[in-house]
């Protein structure tokens, strides 16, 4: 049977078709190839391709496994975390069929109860200084973040540099060592540490931040966001442009597979306060554009 794009047909199950496409999401959100996923969870690629369709009856060690690799409670896999003990259950009744905007609100107030909330505020004056850009990799997070500190007068902090010299090696050997859970851990302290040093700095965050929602919590509680967004031709361009083709060089189908991942993740980056589309202009311009919002975010002298 073939592993590319198909339809689901009456003849699938539709609890396997909903597994499959959950893990095709988690798996876009993480920006991992199929083929990491599989030697990351030691199952063959063939069995992950039948399972990501609804074609394939996993085993539940092999859904553990799989679970694992993408960094997730078997529950989320599986498709239902809230039902661990009756105030899970009873929280989810009272978020159930509530729109975006109100489930926004829900979130930064649980967060505020719980000493977690702080960014999100309507007040400039109770806005947080640290300024932290995020979107893929080629949104232009470095080069706008490190003119924007130039112009605010605050520290750059490229979050991918610290995460190096936290663990003595590149991104890609981390990775390639210590597995992508091990990546998420070093990221994470990364970010708290800038959190404690800097009261006042623009973070450059790598693209993949949004995957784990403890350190996204951390960075939307003590940040004023900005999600960077660009057209995918942009981000491939610009990335070329760099030499370097992580976290896709692998794939056959890079495009396809930056496509993947930008959906996957879009939603999660849609929750940063404020959007700047970087695909729009040129440099100059879309720098200016930046620092208008961001000073006026801040309340600051444009």
């Amino acid at each position: 049977m073939p592993v590319g794009d198909e339809v689901a047909t009456p003849g699938k199950n539709p609890f396997l078709v909903a597994l499959g496409e959950r893990v095709r999401a988690l798996r876009a959100r993480r920006g991992m190839t199929r083929k990491a996923v599989a030697l990351a969870a030691d199952v063959s690629e063939r069995h992950l391709a039948n399972l990501e369709y609804g074609v394939g009856n996993a085993s539940i060690l092999v859904l553990l496994q799989v679970a694992q690799a993408l960094h997730c409670a078997l529950a989320e896999l599986i498709g239902d975390v809230t039902t661990s003990n009756p105030e899970w259950l009873l929280i989810r009744e009272l978020l159930e069929g509530r729109d975006e905007p109100t489930l926004r609100r829900a979130r930064v107030a649980i967060g505020q109860m719980l000493g977690t909330g702080g960014a999100n505020a309507a007040d400039p004056a109770l806005r947080s200084t640290r300024v932290a850009l995020v979107g893929l990799r080629g949104a232009g997070k470095s080069t706008l973040g490190r003119m924007l500190a130039d112009d605010l007068g605050y520290p750059f902090v490229e979050l991918s540099h610290e995460i190096e010299q936290f663990a003595g090696c590149s991104v890609s050997e981390i990775q390639a060592l210590y597995g992508i859970n091990a990546y998420r851990r070093y990221e994470r302290r990364a970010l708290e540490e800038a959190i404690q040093i800097y009261p006042e700095a623009v973070i450059a965050t790598p693209g993949g931040l949004v995957s784990d929602a403890a350190t996204f919590n951390l960075l939307l509680a003590h940040c004023t966001t900005v999600w960077l967004q660009a057209a995918p031709e942009d981000h491939m361009r610009r990335v070329r442009a760099q030499g370097d083709l992580r976290p896709i060089a692998a794939s056959a189908e890079a495009m396809d597979d930056l496509r993947r991942i930008l959906s996957g993740r879009a939603a999660f980056y849609s929750k940063a306060e404020f959007g700047l589309d970087t695909s729009a202009h040129p440099l100059q311009p879309t720098f200016e554009a930046l620092r208008k919002l961001v000073r006026e975010a801040l309340g600051l002298a444009a």
